[in-house]
């Protein structure tokens, strides 16, 4: 019982549930690894008695969590409103700037509903006013039934959800209490700091967050492409920037598009082969170089070595050849070796004094975490791109050793600086291009779920992570092992003890140029599943974040950067993250194979039935492409790489039906005129049948746009699948450039079928503001 009480007071949970059956208890070495992880002590019960009665004695003692959200124009959580009469609050606000917000005292008396003070009423009855909620009210983030509660936090302000209590005033009435002696702060990331009588101190992050994210301008369509397959005649064997933004220019002027989302850019571990899995990266706050339109580059028209630049043009030109015309793979390190040399010859053309002042304001800007990118890309450089495998004092990013390698490896540092400088600018093009074409949202970037254990971010924000733990997925119906990602998770525990610094920054970057930020396993704001190194992911457990506050960060930098914010909410979803997510703005991701009505007939959801508040698509990059789902070739493709778990038959069967339930469906609604067995007609119906429901934005894959029927990855495969390596192809499986795409007239067949979201309103540029 002591372990169980431990690990829920640190949000580690010792059972899970499933979606259907019975809570599955948490192996207890896995319990303990997980809070060792977390810096707690449970290898013995001794152990677990004396870090139990510190938590206890911490959590009894304490006056503020260490975060309070308050959400503006929303009542005050609890945990302001329950201070003692007579404490002073102070609020650091992040920005030095702003008018200082004067100093207030929690009154004797209590704020009734319009804010006048009550003296005749003492403070405890406001706090059981404020405090009580109605029978049966769940707060956000709630865990399913069998899991274990996590350990409070900050607090939720529910807008209309306190109640007086009776005898106290305003008895039976549902009006929020906002007390008249809170002077509401700008939103930001402050720092709290109370003094209670008696003289009790205290500390907290304080985050004042709008109440939701911006929403789209207006509803709309747009391409989901994953860039390095989409190639151009200037592309260098991959797709660039330079090809998004003239996707961008293109589909939003010629087809009234609202946006582009494409995969994520982060920075990749170099490798020998690169993993090229954009969901695994070195550093997710710094986008990746090999992705630079290198003839864009300002300097580039300066080189001196003409000569040595048009031989690396030829051989980039070669290598675009194999891929479009001789059924070669994407070869990012061979792309990454030719950009590489011509951009060390471009480096040596000085900057203008008005480039050079650009530059040095994005170092300020950036400051130490791009210093520390930097910096273990030179030092990867030297001794390989895994810091565990570096010598030991260099492992350490802020040791004596690693600060003399700093002053050694100076002028490689500034090479991979310039690179992320040179990078943020053709973001910032790719985005603009996008705006100026009419475009309401722009380009969606994606952020990824975590990083590889051994690139720039593991390295540099070592204190932030949880060492020995990986994140994955507990079993479900599709896979009965579980999953682990291999991605090390943040601790719960640093990242607020830091005020979110390094989630604000990772925000902050990727949302610079950014119209929309999808965040890849939304869920992983709320808790994700640990797995203890050695372990299988069947024995990992879910950790709690605070997900009040990691929506509230969200939420805030969004509203700074002007930008929407799509969730992917697919899976295994715990009960009330999706109402969480949409009441802070955040939209969510509905998939048409995957929407039945799941509660009842088990039928296809009917088009009115889907919600609004989604970004609605027919099939992802995780997932077979049209043509391939609608003729079964994704199932006879898993047969023959030995991923069915059932035998081919029965799958094909199962697989037949769904189809066929889905055809018929959209033949009764009218939706199908070209029959059942037109594979086009049915690939125009399924875009038809989204352009019925009220989602809000529209998603095609590009890829369907053609009759391309491979799918761009297939989980639960290694190297028997070219996984993120096959450019945009044909229904042939012929490779399409940018250009013949932008011609193609199966494509403009089917965006005809979207035409009526073309008209909306132009988009709102510039940033939203407090």
């Amino acid at each position: 019982m002591g372990l169980t009480r431990l690990a829920a007071l640190h949000g580690v949970a010792t059972s899970h549930s499933p979606s259907a059956g019975p809570a599955i208890p948490v192996p207890d070495g896995t319990v303990v690894a997980v809070l060792a992880a977390l810096g707690v002590d449970a290898t013995t019960p001794e152990a677990v008695r004396e870090s139990l009665a510190a938590a206890e004695s911490a959590a009894r003692s304490r006056l503020l969590p260490p975060t309070v959200v308050v959400w503006a124009g929303e009542p005050l959580p609890p945990a302001l409103t329950a201070l003692p009469p007579g404490t002073t609050l102070d609020i650091r606000l992040e920005d030095p700037g702003s008018p200082p917000v004067p100093r207030t005292h929690v009154p004797a008396g209590r704020a009734d509903p319009v804010g006048r003070a009550d003296p005749a009423a003492s403070q405890s009855a406001v706090l059981r006013s404020v405090v009580s909620q109605p029978a049966g009210s769940q707060s956000v983030g709630s865990r399913p039934a069998g899991s274990q509660p996590a350990a409070p936090r900050s607090v939720v302000s529910r807008p209309g959800g306190s109640r007086s209590a009776a005898g106290a005033g305003d008895a039976g009435t549902d009006q929020p209490v906002t007390p008249a002696w809170w002077t509401e702060p700008p939103l930001g990331v402050h720092r709290l700091v109370v003094r209670a009588p008696g003289g009790r101190t205290a500390a907290c992050t304080l985050v004042v967050a709008p109440p939701r994210a911006p929403r789209p301008p207006a509803r709309g369509h747009g391409f989901l492409v994953q860039l390095y397959s989409l190639l151009s005649a200037r592309s260098w064997g991959m797709g660039d920037l330079g090809d998004l933004a003239d996707l961008a220019a293109w589909s939003g002027r010629a087809l009234g598009a609202g946006f582009v989302q494409v995969n994520p850019l982060h920075a990749a571990v170099p490798g020998d082969p690169t993993d090229p899995s954009p969901y695994r990266p070195s550093s997710r706050r710094f986008p990746d170089p090999v992705h630079l339109r290198v003839e864009d580059i300002p300097e580039y028209g300066y080189v001196a070595d003409r000569g040595a630049l048009d031989d690396l043009r030829q051989s980039a030109a070669s290598l675009t050849d194999t891929v479009l015309y001789k059924g070669a793979l994407i070869d990012r390190d061979a792309v990454w070796e030719l950009k590489r040399r011509a951009l060390e010859l471009v480096r040596e053309v000085p900057l203008t004094p008005g480039r050079r002042a650009a530059y040095c304001d994005f170092l300020a800007e950036q400051g130490r975490a791009l210093e520390d990118h930097a910096l273990w890309c030179a030092l990867a450089e030297v001794h390989g791109p895994d810091w565990h495998a570096w010598p030991a004092a260099l492992r350490d990013p802020r040791s004596r050793e690693t600060a003399r390698a700093r002053g050694e490896l100076l002028d490689r540092v500034d090479f991979h600086c310039r690179l992320a400088w040179l990078t943020d600018d053709q973001l910032a093009g790719a985005q603009r291009a996008a705006l100026d074409a009419g475009m309401s949202v722009g380009v969606v970037h994606d952020l990824a779920v975590g990083v590889h254990p051994g690139g720039s971010d593991s390295w540099a924000q070592q204190d932030a992570l949880a060492h020995g733990m990986s994140v994955g997925a507990p079993p479900d119906a599709f896979n009965a092992r579980g999953q682990d990602w291999g991605l090390p998770p943040w601790r719960p525990d640093a990242l607020a003890a830091s005020g979110y610094a390094p989630y604000r920054g990772l925000l902050r970057g990727l949302l610079a140029h950014a119209g929309a930020l999808r965040i890849d396993h939304v869920m992983g704001l709320f808790r994700l599943w640990w797995v203890p190194e050695g372990r299988p992911p069947t024995e990992g457990t879910y950790v709690g974040h605070d997900a009040e506050a990691m929506l509230a960060v969200l939420v805030l930098e969004a509203h700074r950067a002007g930008a929407v914010v799509l969730g992917e909410d697919l899976g295994t979803v715990e009960p009330g993250v999706r109402e969480a997510l949409a009441r802070r703005g955040v939209l969510g991701t509905s998939v048409l194979w995957f929407e039945r009505d799941w509660a009842d007939t088990g039928r296809p959801l009917a088009p009115e039935r889907w919600r609004e508040d989604c970004l609605a698509t027919v099939t992802t990059h995780d997932l077979p492409s049209t043509a391939a789902r609608l003729a079964g070739d994704h199932v006879t493709l898993r047969h023959r790489l030995g991923l069915l778990t059932r035998p081919l038959a029965v799958e094909a069967a199962a697989d037949a039906t769904d189809t066929a339930e889905w055809l018929g469906h959209l033949s009764r609604l009218g939706l199908l005129p070209e029959g059942e067995s037109d594979e086009e007609g049915a690939v125009r119906a399924v875009h038809r049948f989204l352009l019925r429901t009220p989602a809000r934005l529209v998603g095609v894959w590009l890829p369907d746009a053609l009759g391309d029927r491979r799918p761009q990855n297939l989980p639960g495969t290694w190297d028997q699948y070219p996984n993120w390596r096959l450019p945009v192809a044909d229904a042939e499986g012929n490779p399409v450039t940018l250009e013949e795409l932008a011609a193609a007239p199966r494509l403009h067949r089917l965006m005809e079928v979207l035409a009526p979201l073309r008209k909306g309103p132009r988009p709102l540029h510039g940033p939203a503001r407090e």
